[in-house]
């Protein structure tokens, strides 16, 4: 009989790792990352919707990220090799207290919650989305801007070698840098993200910090945040700089001014594909419509 007696070094077959899971190490890794839980966070009641949320796969897995792709369905197979920790918020310009916060410290002192918004998309496509986050206003005034603060710019993080989209498109205005003005900035429908389904936020949909403004098309709401700045002046933003025909510094939601290259009178829901009239201010002109009057929308 013979009789095998296995080396000190050799371990036993059943743990080896599992051939998919050693193919799929990296994507295994970034999900490391990730913060295991989020704090508590209560849904708000004062924010319903018209309509069902969104099926989770659909808003993890078609995303616009030109940093990763332009293909919407790849861009969840691209994010593997980006780091999120550490990450730190830098909020300066012109104000009294310009600050420096790990993303761990925001979400530590902000009070969290849980919002059901509407999402549009300049492209006329749109979701029912369960953000987590905070009012961003809580955050802006911890900085205690000046009141020659007009306007907010907000800056993503330019990684070439973590985001492939960037290479690809070496002509395009990166970084990616988004503006509001000081009133839409510290409007209370505003919102920094930090979660979704009450999970910690994909990378794909702008982890770890990222803005959603409801009544504003989605490319407003700029992802991985790492610089906000309060600035005098309207800032230059990407899509105004590589399309100003095409996409406006204000881009508010309104069924009545048509992308140069389609109608914005109807929109088409994600996944179905359903079609239904796109609201005004995507349906949130009570709360912000007093804001503009009259004023480009």
């Amino acid at each position: 009989m013979l009789i095998k007696v296995p080396k000190s070094w050799q371990i036993p077959e059943r743990d080896a790792t599992p051939e998919t899971d050693f193919l799929t190490r990296r994507k295994l890794l970034a999900l490391a990352a990730l913060p295991m839980a989020l704090p508590a966070a209560t849904r708000n009641p004062e924010f319903t919707l018209d309509r069902p949320l969104t099926e989770e796969w659909a808003v993890t897995s078609y995303n616009n990220y030109y940093e990763f792709s332009s293909n919407k369905q790849k861009v969840k197979d691209l994010v593997g090799n980006f780091k999120l920790r550490p990450w730190t918020v830098e909020i300066s310009g012109l104000c009294d207290k310009p600050q420096k916060l790990s993303i761990e410290e925001i979400e530590k002192t902000m009070p969290i919650e849980e919002r059901l918004y509407r999402h549009r998309c300049v492209e006329a496509w749109s979701m029912a989305v369960p953000w987590t986050g905070f009012v961003l206003s809580n955050l802006l005034k911890r900085a205690e801007p000046k009141s020659s603060a007009k306007f907010v710019r907000f800056t993503s993080v330019n990684r070439p070698g973590e985001m492939p989209g960037i290479g690809q498109a070496p002509s395009f205005p990166w970084p990616y840098v988004e503006g509001l003005r000081m009133d839409e900035a510290m409007h209370p429908l505003t919102f920094a993200v930090t979660g979704l389904y009450g999970k910690p936020l994909p990378i794909q949909n702008g982890a770890p910090l990222r803005l959603a403004i409801p009544w504003k098309y989605g490319f407003k709401g700029g992802k991985a945040i790492f610089k906000i700045e309060f600035i005098a002046n309207q800032p230059a933003t990407t899509w105004n700089t590589a399309g100003p025909k095409e996409y406006g510094f204000y881009a508010n939601v309104n069924p009545k001014a048509p992308h140069p290259r389609w109608s914005q009178a109807v929109e088409q829901i994600i996944p179905t594909m359903g079609r239904r009239p796109t609201l005004l201010y995507n349906g949130y002109e009570k709360w912000v419509a007093s804001m503009y009057n009259g004023q480009e929308i």
